[in-house]
């Protein structure tokens, strides 16, 4: 028997093993063993395929066919059709928009979810075994290290990655070159490389991805950043909550060392490198880089002020570059490739791809790298899917805590720094967290303050105290007992709080609240003027009431009550007793009839003219 297909590709991204990957695994193995195939054909685990909403994922090769939503018995099924007898099992086919893929329509350049992507920092996530360093190598890695230990000088090196106008990819956007260029000029016995991993952002797992993937490719970029700024020692701050990223790093850097990538005397270049993991406690202030140096150097994580800046005075007072994990990704492919080939996508001023995490209401969650440029539309509509049930996409929030919401008519808008900020939003590490008709913009600045609350390190008064009272404020209106007043103040605090805050945490806290304000002024004076939420989100300003002419008694909703709200015998109308019931909405979840709805009774002695 002549197999045509010897080699399962799996997704082993964190979404897909906690959706089932391992069992899924196992059943390919136990059927390819079953037919005597397990010694033809290879079973590989790789990184995240992006597509999150779907997965498990699995793809065949040769024939590079993608398939959806695995269970066992669909794996099963696979190794019995496809595999054994080359016939595509179309039930698990990876979905189009409008149709079903089918064998001829197999590349990912024909699926839409695909199509307008361009891989450069995920290039290999997804695609090869991030435990095997040869399989790093074949798709030429370490090419780039030994092409700027072996051809290159430090100088050269530094002028390659600023003439591709890299950007930090963390949020700030400042050149990665002229950072390097700065610690080279320093005059120090002694300098550091810093991958900060810390990805804290909601919604976003940019960072995680790649290191789970493709963690070579951190390893040999900050090999190369040590040597163009004259560092020797490296190391990668992650958050301990990404134990698997940890993992295939730790394994990587000992692979590194085997092979000669990392340690004395690298290619024979007389260059020395090494690089430690600096496991973090999870504070979100730590993403700043000066409380991430204090956490490396054992100190509690809070920022300083600056200048000096880190690459004058940084770790243990000795100059210090600091990159974000994506940054570090994209440098191997422009230092083998060369600036220009690097600069043929994006634009002028944001040359390059960028890496976003799709969440919230859009159908396909995961994922996604995009040339810079690309609209907002685009990115929402025409990789993203569009909303899951087809209702109107309202806003996106960009740059997690630290950014804002751009409603529908800014769809149009490039994907770039300055395009962004123009809009009030940053590009911030890549989070993107969908909303639609159901999102109060009230409630969303409010979940943003609520986190920045927590996450504040409090050395500084106006984010300590000042994100707090905004916070107390905009509790104070979504429950129907905010007054015009707390709007203005509300807007003099932000100003406050963000000309005056310490590091970028306070700086940025208040951008949520300032670009609601800006695009959705209307929704906060409903709710203090009109005494309603216009989402119908907000529980204060809501009631859940069951239609007698459609209730058929099913007891459904009273069964899933927490609080037992509901009453009624079955087959007889049900009602629901507003003052126990805490607007939890399980009632409307389960009601098969669509008797139960939400309505908007103005409270009484609540609203202020």
């Amino acid at each position: 028997m002549a197999l045509k297909t010897n080699t399962i590709l799996i997704c082993a991204g964190g979404g897909c093993i906690s959706a089932g990957e391992e069992s899924v695994k196992q059943a390919f193995e136990r059927k390819l063993k079953e037919y005597g195939l397990d010694s033809v054909v290879s079973i590989v685990e790789t990184g995240c395929m992006g597509a999150c909403s779907l997965g498990p994922l699995a793809v065949i090769y040769p024939d590079g066919v993608y398939y959806q939503k695995l269970t066992p018995k669909a794996a099963e099924k696979i190794v019995e059709e496809h595999i054994l007898k080359g016939r595509v099992v179309p039930e698990y086919l990876f979905e189009g928009e409008k149709e079903k893929l089918t064998i001829q329509e197999k590349t990912s350049t024909e699926i839409p979810f695909f199509a307008k992507q361009v891989k450069i920092a995920l290039r290999n996530v997804g695609v090869i075994d991030p435990l095997s360093i040869e399989e790093y190598i074949a798709r030429d890695g370490y090419f780039a290290l030994h092409k700027a230990l072996t051809q290159m000088t430090p100088e050269e090196v530094i002028k390659e990655i600023k003439d591709s106008g890299l950007r930090g990819r963390g949020g700030a956007g400042f050149p990665t070159g002229l950072k390097w260029e700065l610690a080279r000029q320093q005059k120090s016995d002694v300098k550091y490389m810093i991958c900060n991993a810390d990805e804290g952002d909601p919604g976003a797992f940019m960072d995680r991805s790649i290191l789970e993937g493709d963690p070579h490719s951190i390893v040999e970029a900050m090999t190369i950043a040590g040597y163009a700024i004259g560092a020797q020692k490296g190391f990668v701050y992650v958050r301990a909550e990404y134990p698997l990223a940890i993992e295939r790093l730790q394994r990587a850097i000992e692979m590194a060392h085997e092979y000669g990538f990392l340690g004395e005397n690298i290619f024979g270049t007389g260059f020395s490198f090494d690089i430690e993991i600096r496991i973090g406690a999870g504070a979100f202030v730590c993403g700043e880089e000066t409380a991430l140096m204090h956490s490396i150097e054992g100190k509690r994580g809070q920022p300083r002020v600056k200048p000096p800046f880190p690459v004058q005075k940084g770790l243990w007072g000795k100059p210090t570059v600091i990159n974000n994990v994506e940054t570090l990704a994209l440098v191997p492919p422009i230092i083998l490739k060369g600036a220009s080939w690097f600069r043929q996508y994006g634009t002028e001023k944001s040359p390059g791809t960028k890496v976003f995490a799709l969440a919230g209401k859009i159908k396909n969650t995961g994922l996604v790298e995009v040339p810079m440029g690309i609209t907002l539309r685009e990115l929402l509509y025409d990789i993203g899917g569009g909303h899951p049930q087809g209702k109107q996409i309202k806003a996106v929030q960009t740059g997690g805590p630290s950014g804002g919401v751009i409603p529908a008519e800014f769809f149009d808008t490039p994907v770039d720094y300055e395009s962004l900020g123009k809009l009030g939003a940053i590009m911030g590490s890549g989070g993107m967290i969908v909303l639609d008709e159901d999102d109060c913009m009230v409630d969303v600045a409010k979940f943003f303050l609520e986190f920045t609350v927590d996450e504040s390190c409090g050395k500084c008064t106006p984010c300590r105290e000042g994100t707090k009272v905004m916070y107390d404020i905009l509790d104070r209106i979504t429950k129907g007992e905010g007054t015009m007043e707390d709007i203005e103040k509300l807007e003099q605090l932000a100003q406050v709080i963000k000309d005056s805050s310490l590091c970028g945490l306070g700086q940025t806290a208040p951008n949520p609240v300032l670009s609601t304000l800006k695009y959705y002024r209307h929704e906060y004076e409903a709710h203090v003027k009109e005494g309603k939420c216009p989402a119908k989100k907000c529980k204060a300003f809501i009631s859940y009431v069951i239609d007698s002419e459609k209730c058929v008694g099913c007891t459904a909703c009273a069964r899933v009550c927490p609080v037992n709200a509901i009453h009624g015998e079955v087959r007889k109308v049900h009602e629901i007793d507003q003052e126990a019931c805490v607007r939890c909405g399980s009632c409307i979840e389960v009601c098969r009839f669509g008797a139960i709805s939400k309505v908007t009774p103005a409270i009484v002695g609540s609203v202020t003219k």
